[in-house]
C-alpha cells in the first residue's frame, strides 16, 4: 500500500506561494504540543441541558458565515454547502449564565447518507467549517461523501463562531504584539493577555470557558444535533487532542475517529512542546541539506553550519528591522515566524529558501508575506482572530508556570531546536503570557489514557511531521489501543493532500470500520 513519492522541484519560489496559502492555514497547526489530564469533568444529562441537546438545527444560506479569504474560497468551491447556528451554555456548570453559537457548515451526501464526519482542522483556533469543502474536494474519488455528510464547525472562540476571541488590535498585531515567538529578551507586554482577551467574550469568568474540554462537550451537542447517536469524527493535529478529549469525556458516544499529525497525549506542557520543537529543528535540518545541494544555498553548502548562517543573516533585524513595502518592516520575530512556516511542509523549503536568499540581498518582503500567511493577515491589513484564539485555548489548557519555570521551559526549548537561538540571554525570570488566567487549567498533563470500551481508533502520523513528530503518533496510537498509519514524508498532516493510498484506509475505516493491518504505510 504505497505510492511513489514526488519530491518538489528546485526552488520555484514566489510563483509557488498562492497555491501554498490555500491550504496553509491548515498546515500551520502551531504549537498545539501540550496536553493534560486533570480529573474529567462530569458529562451528563444534569451539566448539558436537555433544552440545548433537544435542538434541531435548520441549515440555509452561507451568507456570513466566511470571515477569512481562505474560508470565501473554500465556500465557493461547493454550491451545495449550507450553514447553521448550534446553540450551546459558556459555562455547562451554570447554562442560564450565558450562550455561545456556534458556526456550522455542511457538505451534504450526495447519496443517502448514513450520518455525519464531524471535521476539525487543528490550531487550536482555526474555525474548522471550511474543512468540510476542502475535505470533499480531497476524498472527491472516495465513497466517503456519498455515504455521509461532511461537517465542519468553528468551535468557540474561532472563526464566525460568537463571540469570537479578539485579543489585540491591527496595529498591535503590525508590532508582534502577540506573546509566544522566542525572542528571549526578557520583554512582557505589561498587560496580561487574559485582560486583553476577557473583553471579547464576555469577561474573565467566561474567558474561562474556552478549553478543549469545553468545546469537546459543545461537539457532543453538535452530535445530538446533527442526530447522530455516535460520532464519527476526523481530527488534524489540534484535532487529535480535542478527538481523544472526547472519547474521554464521552466514550460511549464514539463511532469512529481519524487522527492525523497526532499529538502526543502522554506529555505534559513542557515536555510536549519540548517534542514539538525538537520535530522542528529536524526539519530545519532537513531543508539546510536539500538547500546545500543549490550552490548558492542561502543557508550554505555546509548543513551542519546552516543555524549558524542563518542566525548570521536574522540576528541583525532584533536591533535595526529592514524596512519593506507600504512603509512596514521586517523584524527579528516576524523573519523567524515565516522561516518556521516553511518547516511545516517540504513542499514550502523552496519559498522559504526563496525569501532566504531575498533577504540576504537586502529584501525582506518574500519573508513577510509567509509571515503574514501565519498571523492571518489580509490584503487590508487586518488579521483573522485564529492566532489570538490559539493563545487562548492554550492558555485555558496548559500548566500555569511561574517566572522562574517558564525561563527554564524557554531555554529547554532553545536547547531543542537552537536555530531558533536568538543569542540574547533569556534570564530567570520571565512571566509566561498565561499568567493569571481565569479558571483551573483543563489539561495540564497526561489525558485519554485507559478509556474503557473505546473502539477501534486511526492514528495517522508522517515520519518527517516538524510539529507533531512521528514519536507521538505511535504513542496516541498505543495510548487509545488503536490503529497506526504510517506514511513517508516530511510534511504536516495528510488528510487534505488528496493521496489515493491514504483516502483508501480513511474510507475503509470510515465506512467499514476496517482498520488498516499493523504496520500499514502510505508514501506521500
Amino acid at each position: 500500500m504505497t505510492k511513489n513519492k514526488s519530491r518538489a522541484g528546485d526552488h520555484p519560489g514566489r510563483r509557488r506561494w498562492k497555491r501554498i496559502a490555500t491550504v496553509l492555514p491548515l498546515l500551520l497547526v502551531a504549537v498545539a504540543c501540550n496536553s493534560g489530564d486533570s480529573e474529567p469533568a462530569a458529562a451528563n444529562a444534569e451539566s448539558n441541558p436537555a433544552e440545548f441537546y433537544d435542538q434541531q438545527l435548520e441549515f440555509g444560506s452561507c451568507e456570513g458565515f466566511a470571515v477569512t479569504p481562505l474560508d470565501e474560497q473554500a465556500f465557493a468551491s461547493d454550491p451545495t454547502i449550507e450553514c447553521s447556528r448550534l446553540s450551546v451554555p459558556i459555562d455547562y456548570e451554570d447554562p442560564a449564565g450565558g450562550t455561545a453559537r456556534i458556526a456550522v457548515l455542511r457538505v451534504p451526501a450526495r447519496g443517502e447518507a448514513q450520518g455525519s464526519v464531524v471535521l476539525n482542522p487543528g490550531g487550536p483556533g482555526y474555525g474548522g467549517t471550511h474543512m468540510a469543502p476542502m475535505l470533499g474536494a480531497a476524498w472527491a474519488d472516495t465513497p466517503i461523501g456519498e455515504d455521509f455528510d461532511l461537517v465542519g464547525f468553528d468551535p468557540r472562540g474561532t472563526g464566525a463562531s460568537e463571540p469570537a476571541l479578539d485579543c489585540y488590535t491591527d496595529a498591535m498585531r503590525d508590532d508582534d504584539a502577540t506573546p509566544g515567538s522566542l525572542v528571549g529578551d526578557g520583554s512582557v507586554d505589561p498587560v496580561p493577555l487574559a485582560e486583553r482577551c476577557a473583553d471579547s467574550v464576555g469577561g474573565r469568568d467566561a474567558l474561562a470557558h474556552f478549553g478543549t474540554r469545553d468545546a469537546a462537550r459543545d461537539m457532543d451537542v453538535l452530535r445530538a444535533a446533527l442526530g447522530d447517536e455516535q460520532l464519527t469524527y476526523v481530527g488534524a493535529s489540534y484535532g487529535t487532542r480535542l478527538g481523544p478529549v472526547y472519547a474521554e469525556m464521552f466514550p460511549q458516544n464514539v463511532r469512529a475517529m481519524v487522527l492525523d499529525g497526532a499529538i502526543d497525549p502522554q506529555l505534559g506542557t513542557v515536555d510536549g512542546r519540548i517534542l514539538q520543537f525538537s520535530g522542528l529543528q529536524r526539519s530545519f535540518d532537513g531543508m539546510a541539506e536539500y538547500c546545500a545541494a543549490d550552490p548558492a544555498c542561502p543557508l550554505g553548502t555546509d548543513p551542519s553550519k546552516a543555524a549558524t548562517v542563518l542566525h548570521e543573516t536574522v540576528r541583525p533585524l532584533l536591533d535595526t528591522p529592514l524596512p519593506v513595502s507600504d512603509g512596514r518592516e521586517l523584524s527579528f520575530i516576524a523573519a523567524i515566524d515565516g522561516i518556521l512556516i516553511g518547516l511545516y511542509s517540504e513542499e514550502i523549503w523552496p519559498v522559504a529558501i526563496d525569501a532566504l536568499a531575498r533577504l540576504q540581498e537586502g529584501h525582506g518582503d518574500a519573508l513577510l508575506a509567509l509571515r503574514d500567511g501565519y498571523q492571518g493577515r489580509g490584503a487590508d491589513g487586518s488579521y483573522d482572530d485564529s492566532l489570538e484564539a490559539s493563545l487562548a485555548i492554550k492558555c485555558a489548557d496548559e500548566e500555569r508556570l511561574d517566572p522562574a519555570a517558564n525561563a527554564e521551559y524557554l531555554t529547554a526549548l532553545i536547547t531543542a531546536a537552537p536555530f531558533l537561538d536568538s543569542g540574547k540571554d533569556l534570564g530567570d525570570g520571565i512571566p509566561s503570557h498565561c499568567e493569571g488566567w481565569p479558571g483551573e487549567p483543563g489539561l495540564p498533563g497526561p489525558y485519554a489514557t485507559d478509556i474503557p470500551d473505546l473502539p477501534t481508533t486511526l492514528t495517522i502520523s508522517v515520519t518527517g511531521d516538524a510539529t507533531t513528530p512521528h514519536e507521538g503518533g505511535i504513542s496516541l496510537a498505543e495510548t487509545l489501543d488503536g490503529s497506526l498509519l504510517t506514511v513517508d514524508g516530511n510534511q504536516h498532516g495528510t488528510v487534505l493532500a488528496g493521496n489515493s493510498c491514504i483516502n483508501e484506509v480513511i474510507a475503509d475505516y470510515l465506512i467499514d470500520l476496517t482498520a488498516p493491518a499493523a504496520g500499514a504505510r502510505c508514501s506521500l
